[in-house]
């Protein structure tokens, strides 16, 4: 046994004659203590059988099996899960067991010069795979004139993928836990209502690079939207908020066909669509609002463009100009207003119909983890703007009155692709209703000229605040991930709403061991359209008792 040296795994410089170089410890090293370290494993010598005790070595980076007499590779062999390099060239195969396909995180698979005359379809889950070597073999023409093309290795991966299909047929997602919160107060007027928060993943971002452990007929808009629409209707939600809506597909596709089923809705593309062409800007995603009409009428709707309060706000800042500012993302909110018999009790006489005002808001914040500064600020400037939203909600529902509203009584739903972890400043701010400016995620920028332009009246220097007392639908430990994909796997989708709405209950998460035997690394997934997964919160909203109090046409501000 030869216990090789690490290497480079894409560069042969090391090399000598073709073997590679190695250091085998001295006895003295041994009788030191000296600690080896051999994460590459290289056997020859025309060997004909291998001891099962090698597929124990899980350890292994990197296995050199080349140059031998085998004539087959056991199933085993995917025990070895660390693999980046396996070679198996100038042997005597004939064929390979499907099971080498759970190596996903092979870089180089070198099959040169064997007998074989077919591939196991299993190769195409190898999308890390970066190396392929068949030359030499006996493999169908087909194979081999995809396999000879310029960028050959990907497009044959992604054929042997795609031709996987029989194996994606079965095994549907079993249905996800309903996880009762609390439950209904029906001793006095009140109303249960739905909300949905789900981020569709936009057909442009869903690409063979970024997925490439999904079959590519599986990525494809066309498929997957029936998915997506399917996962919309299956819940019938009152109140749904999407991300990565691409603003065509909200036009021809979302808006038609849930008008079909009593819904209407807002939308909006992010900033950059104002720049762009007709044609261009089709292909910009943006965030929409729908609600169940039966329900709700649109009041007033808003759209709150990031980059413009930046712009506005940035106090000098060269930090707030070149990081802020340079985002397009966008939030949008929906004014709604509660239909007559909304509430459902009948504990009004019959004259009496209370209508409430229910603020919707939806945003979704940028994505890169490098720019942690950039989510908060987005998020604070979000929440300053709902405020300047509520209180002109307020005012114009009190024409002319001198009492001042608290706009804590008008009951917010806030639904987000935060692009931001629960341990996050972002999360911190949105659930204690503060962050200290110091705070690690603003990266030590210049942002304390700007950041109090966002904070609520009785700030402090110190600190920023918003002027809502939110709650997360979905407590922590409920969801172990809200995005699931293939390098990270964790919750950065949220539902917050007022202390003033009760959750009810919430969707919980997909059976982990349904992900563990089906050998689903990461979404999308034929049965998963999106990389993310809905969230979905059911609410009870106290209504107030009594006649209208002076608000017009009967509208109520619902007190707790």
């Amino acid at each position: 046994m030869v216990l090789s040296m690490p290497k480079d795994k894409y560069d042969n410089s090391n090399t000598r004659n073709g073997r590679r170089s190695h250091k085998i410890m001295s006895a003295e090293d041994v009788a030191s203590g000296k600690k080896s370290h051999w994460p590459e494993l290289e056997i020859t010598g025309t060997i004909r059988n291998l001891s099962p005790q090698l597929w124990k070595m899980n350890h292994l980076t990197s296995l050199y099996l080349n140059d031998n007499h085998l004539t087959r590779l056991p199933p085993d062999v995917a025990k070895l899960t660390m693999l980046q390099c396996l070679d198996l060239s100038c042997n005597k195969l004939r064929s390979l067991p499907a099971e080498l396909g759970d190596l996903i995180n092979l870089r180089e698979l070198l099959l040169n010069n064997n007998m074989l005359r077919v591939l196991p379809y299993e190769l195409g889950r190898l999308f890390q795979l970066q190396m392929l070597g068949l030359n030499g073999n006996p493999l169908s023409h087909e194979i081999l004139s995809i396999y000879g093309e310029q960028n050959g290795t990907a497009k044959l991966l992604a054929y042997m993928l795609d031709n996987l299909a029989g194996t994606f047929t079965h095994n549907l997602p079993p249905q996800r836990p309903w996880i009762t919160l609390e439950q209904p107060n029906r001793s006095r007027p009140h109303a249960i209502f739905s909300v949905m928060c789900y981020n569709v993943l936009c057909d442009k971002y869903a690409t063979r690079q970024i997925y490439g452990y999904c079959p590519s007929w599986a990525l494809g808009w066309e498929y997957r939207k029936k998915g997506i629409l399917h996962e919309i209707l299956n819940f019938t939600a009152d109140i749904i908020s999407l991300q990565e809506v691409e603003t065509e597909q909200y036009h021809t596709f979302f808006l038609p066909e849930l008008r079909q089923h009593g819904y209407d809705g807002i939308f909006s593309p992010k900033s950059r669509a104002k720049t762009m062409g007709d044609t261009e800007k089709k292909y910009v995603d943006g965030c929409a609002i729908f609600f169940k009409t039966n329900k709700f009428q649109l009041v007033k709707e808003h759209l709150v463009e990031f980059n413009k309060m930046a712009m506005e706000n940035a106090e000098g800042s060269a930090d707030m100009l070149n990081r802020v500012m340079t985002k397009d993302n966008i939030g949008i909110a929906a004014l709604l207003e509660t239909k007559d018999g909304f509430a459902e009790t009948s504990a009004y006489p019959p004259e009496v119909n209370p209508r409430q005002l229910v603020l919707v808001a939806n945003a979704h914040m940028h994505w890169d983890p490098e720019f942690s500064d950039v989510k908060i600020i987005q998020t604070m400037m979000f929440m300053s703007a709902l405020k300047n939203i509520m209180e002109e909600a307020c005012h114009s529902f009190r024409p002319g009155s001198s009492n001042k509203m608290d706009i804590s009584n008008v009951p917010i739903i806030f639904c987000g692709d935060l692009n931001s972890l629960p341990d996050s400043g972002v999360v911190e701010y949105l659930a204690t209703g503060r962050i200290s400016t110091s705070h690690l995620d603003f990266k030590e920028l210049a942002y304390s000229e700007c950041l109090g332009n966002f904070s609520s009246a009785d700030h402090k220097p110190s600190e920023v605040t918003h002027s809502f007392k939110l709650k997360q639908a979905y407590e922590s430990d409920i969801l172990p991930h809200t995005n699931y994909t293939f390098d990270f796997k964790g919750v950065i989708d949220y539902i917050f709403h007022s202390e003033m709405l009760t959750c009810l209950g919430v969707l919980g998460p997909y059976d982990p061991h349904y992900f563990s035997e089906n050998k689903i690394i990461g979404c999308p997934h034929p049965h998963i359209p999106s990389d993310h997964i809905p969230l979905l919160s059911e609410f009870e909203l106290q209504l107030p008792y009594g006649p209208p109090n002076g608000l017009p046409n009967g509208l109520h501000i619902a007190r707790r």
